[in-house]
């Protein structure tokens, strides 16, 4: 008798080195691929224009043609995955369902409805760990409790892929199982209800051959990887965070490299990786996380401002701070915001505007396309000194001062600030300054081409620094 099984895809959109398609494939005699643009997440995005609509379809479009080449399709729906999986395993008389692990609060909640749903019917489902090198129990105290401060989970972390090694999954190796059958075209982005975006004219290739070419061309200057990550004016990054988002590169094959290579470089890269790890832990140990809580109770009730006009100017770019401002049309104009901004720019949210955490949180939700809620929520909170192993509240970045140290000659604030290019390298991290100097001489018009700035810093600081003692 023959064994049918669903393979059904959701963050992890490839092809090779997939645990739960290896898995499928080897245990069973036909293998049907399916992914499902659930409405449940699909409903609650506000922007019509969402560029990971627009990744994902693309990648799906490379992963279709790849079965079309071996004889199979990719089972592409629209709706509720607990009516759609039920409904697809009894069309395709599959005995089983396969999937990867998910760790966030409304994926694990699907997750257990369907498998009880199947159960029902006397259809098993296996999951697999798949999107972190180690999910949230294989990493403990010597207590057995899970990690709240890194160091010591990465170095329990390293001990740990040292002596396991990485071994990679050859799903190539079972391909003659994936069931031979045809199915309904591509659904456009229009089908879907969403619009195009500028994604094509960003330089993100996707799907995982996209990604492979962004890896091959990140590999090639890992080695200054240390240095380089932080300047968002040079190609210092990988640019991989949006595939390791929706798994179109392997998470194995990513720290495999990394550990291959040997070098400083390499070794960062890898500890950001393990970074991805410790979050994914969090949110799975501490649940109250992912409730709109902070890490820490005792900076709940943090009394902030929460003055609309300036969280207006903060996510237009109207600040007056030109790093803030730059960074702001980086994600505003692309999805995409370097890592170093993103700790900047969120510290400016939090301790110069007195703005709630989680109203920033919202925004990179709704607008990064890379857009991960464990890292996103870990990020927040640790600019806003909630978190887990957070920078201490009374460490504020001075706005000018990263400027300086990390945009030097200003050339990232004048890609995306492109009134500001009139302007020197040291006129340009605080122009109001140089301005009030010398009015009628001054390159550009404040209040004009580019606004004052909305606050004082050295003013604001003093606030933060009450607003948190108030707390403890």
């Amino acid at each position: 008798m023959k064994v049918n099984s669903i393979i059904w895809l959701r963050r992890d959109l490839r092809l090779y080195d997939n645990a739960a398609l290896f898995h499928a494939l080897k245990n069973s005699d036909q293998v049907f691929t399916v992914f499902i643009f659930d409405t449940h997440i699909l409903n609650k995005l506000k922007n019509k224009k969402d560029r990971r609509i627009e990744f994902i379809l693309k990648s799906l479009k490379e992963i279709k043609e790849n079965l079309n080449k071996q004889g199979s399709d990719l089972i592409i729906e629209k709706g509720e995955p607990e009516t759609l999986i039920p409904n697809l395993i009894k069309e395709y008389k599959c005995d089983s369902l396969y999937i990867n692990r998910d760790y966030e609060a409304y994926a694990q909640e699907r997750d257990n409805s369907i498998t009880e749903i199947l159960s029902k019917k006397q259809v098993k489902t296996f999951a697999f760990k798949d999107q972190v090198l180690f999910e949230c129990d294989e990493i403990l105290t010597q207590s057995n409790k899970p990690y709240t401060v890194f160091t010591p989970y990465k170095n329990n972390h390293l001990k740990k892929l040292n002596e396991e090694g990485i071994d990679l999954y050859k799903c190539e190796d079972h391909k003659s199982n994936f069931a031979k059958f045809t199915h309904k075209p591509l659904p456009s982005i229009e089908e879907l209800s969403f619009e195009k975006t500028n994604l094509e004219e960003l330089d993100l290739p996707t799907g995982t051959s996209g990604g492979k070419k962004l890896l091959e061309k990140f590999y090639k200057n890992i080695k200054i990887y240390s240095k380089s990550r932080n300047y968002p004016a040079v190609r210092g990054v990988s640019y991989l965070s949006v595939h390791n988002r929706f798994g179109t590169l392997s998470i194995r094959h990513l720290a495999k490299m990394a550990i291959e290579a040997d070098n400083d470089g390499a070794s960062t890269w890898l500890s950001e990786l393990i970074w991805r790890d410790f979050y994914f832990q969090i949110i799975a140990n501490f649940p109250h996380v992912s409730k709109n809580k902070s890490f820490k109770p005792q900076f709940e009730n943090l009394q902030f401002e929460n003055d609309e006009k300036k969280f207006e100017a903060w996510k237009n770019g109207l600040t007056g701070f030109p790093i803030i401002d730059a960074a702001m049309k980086q994600i505003n104009q692309t999805g995409y915001m370097h890592n170093r901004l993103r700790m900047i720019v969120s510290s400016f949210l939090v301790k110069d505007l007195l703005i709630d955490w989680r109203w920033g949180e919202q925004y990179f939700q709704d607008n990064l396309i890379d857009f991960d809620f464990s890292a996103n929520n870990g990020g927040w909170q640790w600019a806003a000194s909630t978190g887990c192993d957070s920078q201490p509240y009374f460490r504020i970045f001075n706005p000018i001062l990263q400027s300086e140290k990390f945009d030097k000659d200003g050339l990232f604030i004048k890609k995306y600030l492109p009134q500001l290019e009139p302007l020197s390298s040291k006129q340009i991290h605080q122009p109001w300054m140089h301005f009030e100097k010398n009015t009628d001489t001054f390159p550009i018009k404040l209040g004009e081409d580019y606004p004052f700035p909305i606050i004082d810093h050295s003013e604001q600081r003093d606030k933060a620094l009450a607003m948190y003692k108030a707390c403890k």
